[in-house]
């Protein structure tokens, strides 16, 4: 392909008129809000593989003492995702979630209309079928990469067929969150929302694939959850959703509170520099009301869990944690490290302190 690279009349923007090629930048966003969307997805079930390592853990040590584990719902397993809809970011998503995570082959379904079309993922060991209910049933974390158009359809054959703890997660930014959560008569979700900056700085590797580009150190920098490089903004409240969602896990297998937060502390808080020994006051460590209002927390038993979360209503509300987060640098800092260590990255203190902090805007959605 190299002897094509110099042929004009090959390229994408060839046959475009000079006072129309401004519009080019478009593409460039595409992909960058396409790779940022990917690089979240996989933080996200990183996170969550790390978290049932660490309930596995925790019920393994105290088995021979109170339980405060339904051991019941202990199970040895690997994550279970699947993916409804595989087309051009369905199929990048499938490639990152298997590289990267890594998620086992055997450990992704996906649902599309054109399951043949999926020979290279079906060669790896992953089911490819056209079937949504089945993949919505068997997954933990599902996927939505379909159009608009299709996803009253879709919520339609999957709304019956989901777990309560199943962590849905939109990419079909046409359909706020409200509507969604009518649709699937679900409130496990997740959608994380993006902005644009008027200037556009093209970071994304337009020619390289996907999981070349998610070890490009300046492409991850550019996804940093607070980072504004390369002209795509993510709208925090993502983040919190993620840290309730982690909740709901530990809630769903009857893990006390006292226990949870040692948990979200070697969850979120195990990446720090040389200077949190040094002054170990400014290493953050989450209390109750973090979480929960302070009236609520004062009626919560100790032997008890976390109550079940509405993921809806944390990314579309103010709540004690969007109060925490705002108002902490040093943990917005943490949160930002342990992103970057995640993807292979070590970035120094100084090097954080010229990343922005602080709540992009909520965009809250009617």
């Amino acid at each position: 392909m190299d002897i094509l690279d110099d042929l004009e009349s090959l390229k994408f923007e060839y046959g475009i008129p000079e006072d129309e090629r401004y519009w080019l930048y478009l593409q460039g966003r595409y992909r960058g809000l396409m790779i940022k969307g990917c690089a979240h997805a996989v933080f996200f079930c990183k996170l969550f593989c790390t978290l049932r390592e660490l309930l596995q853990q925790g019920w393994r040590t105290i088995q021979s003492r109170a339980v405060s584990f339904d051991a019941a719902s202990m199970e040895d397993e690997t994550l279970k995702v699947g993916i409804i809809g595989c087309g051009h970011l369905g199929r990048q998503l499938a490639t990152v979630l298997l590289r990267l995570v890594p998620i086992p082959a055997e450990n992704l379904h996906i649902s599309t209309r054109r399951p043949e079309s999926l020979v290279e993922f079906q060669k790896l060991g992953v089911r490819c079928l056209y079937d949504n209910a089945s993949v919505a049933s068997w997954a933990q974390v599902l996927f939505l990469c379909c159009l608009p158009s299709q996803l009253p359809n879709i919520c339609l054959e999957i709304q019956n067929k989901l777990e309560k703890t199943c962590f849905v997660y939109s990419f079909v930014s046409a359909i706020p969150l409200p509507r969604l959560k009518f649709l699937l008569n679900h409130n496990n979700i997740l959608r994380p929302q993006y902005h644009f900056t008027e200037h556009f700085d093209n970071i994304w590797g337009e020619t390289k694939e996907i999981t070349a580009v998610l070890q490009d150190p300046e492409v991850i920098r550019g996804t940093y959850p607070y980072s504004d490089v390369g002209g795509v903004i993510l709208n925090i409240k993502w983040l919190e959703g993620v840290f309730y969602a982690a909740i709901n896990v530990c809630t769903a297998r009857n893990v006390f509170h006292s226990h949870v937060l040692q948990i979200l502390n070697k969850l979120f808080l195990s990446a720090h520099w040389e200077s949190c020994e040094t002054d170990k006051a400014s290493c953050p460590k989450f209390q109750l009301t973090d979480f929960l209002n302070k009236n609520y927390v004062n009626t919560l038993l100790h032997r008890r869990p976390f109550p079940w979360f509405d993921l809806t209503t944390v990314q579309l509300k103010d709540t004690p944690f969007s109060q925490h987060l705002s108002a902490t640098p040093t943990l917005q800092n943490h949160l930002t490290l342990l992103y970057a260590q995640s993807f292979g990255i070590t970035p120094t203190e100084e090097e954080l302190s010229k990343v922005p902090t602080g709540s992009s805007p909520q965009g809250d959605e009617g």
